[in-house]
């Protein structure tokens, strides 16, 4: 193993930012298939940061199938690794349009979901919004890219429109609207004004629904979700050539057949 890390300059997403560097090394062939990874005390003294945020940058990486845990071992670069080194200009290209694609099928049933939540919510409904809204952003603020938190939120809303056949349609698309969410979240969490504007659309669509109002809450659900498939058109190449490439390629081979 020859990679050796430098500190952490700044303090916006740290875990994000080990995560990537991490991520680098093995993609440059710094950390190759089989490697040990320095310990986790070790990964503390090189980059200067939490042992917290060094567990949730290896708990990103784990979630990607980069790095595996042999019991009673250690932390090892996968051997038989998910990640592969893009070609830029035509994976680059695939994994956006089916991420935005994906954003797209969002758009067109949650705007209608919030709509309805809005015409149709009870008391109860709107605590659970409000609660799931409340962990998203304790998630975020503790550095996670709230992407399972985010699903959650958008269910409580879809929940609370009342009705089981829109519901029934948002589990069986789940699969693909679960690793969208992921694709947009793990974006959004690398930029600090992603990630706030996200938090201020979410507030805006529960605000809606809470007073009752189905057509401002349809016209911020659509806003968030045209935002979204904007923020994945103005993500940093490095995104595609490293977490975002990984996170959509299930996207990418249903998209391509």
């Amino acid at each position: 193993m020859t990679a050796v890390f430098k500190p952490i300059a700044s303090a916006d997403r740290l875990s994000v930012q080990v995560a990537e560097r991490l991520a680098a090394a093995i993609q440059q062939g710094h950390l190759k298939p089989g490697d040990k990874l320095p310990t986790e005390a070790k990964l503390v003294e090189q980059f200067q940061v939490s042992r917290t945020v060094v567990r949730e940058a290896l708990s990103r990486l784990k979630s990607i199938g980069l790095i595996e845990s042999l019991q009673g071992s250690g932390i090892y670069v996968n051997a038989h690794p998910v990640f592969q080194p893009l070609n830029f200009d035509a994976k680059h290209a695939a994994s956006r349009e089916a991420v935005i694609q994906i954003v797209e099928v969002r758009r067109a049933l949650e705007a209608e979901c919030a709509a309805l939540a809005a015409a149709k919510r009870t008391d109860k409904d709107v605590r659970e919004i409000q609660k799931a809204l409340d962990s998203l952003d304790k998630a975020v603020a503790r550095g996670h890219d709230g992407a399972e938190e985010d699903v959650k939120f958008h269910r409580a809303i879809a929940k609370a429109a009342g009705n089981p056949f829109l519901i029934s349609t948002l589990d069986y698309l789940s699969q693909f609207l679960r690793e969208g969410t992921r694709v947009t979240r793990a974006n959004e969490a690398r930029r600090s004004d992603f990630a706030n504007a996200v938090r201020n659309e979410h507030h805006a669509i529960v605000q809606a629904i809470q007073n009752g109002d189905s057509k401002q809450a349809q016209r911020a659900a659509t806003l968030h979700m045209k935002n979204a498939a904007k923020r994945i058109q103005q993500a940093d190449p490095s995104f595609w050539t490293q977490e975002g490439g990984v996170l959509a390629l299930p996207l990418v081979k249903k998209a391509s057949g």
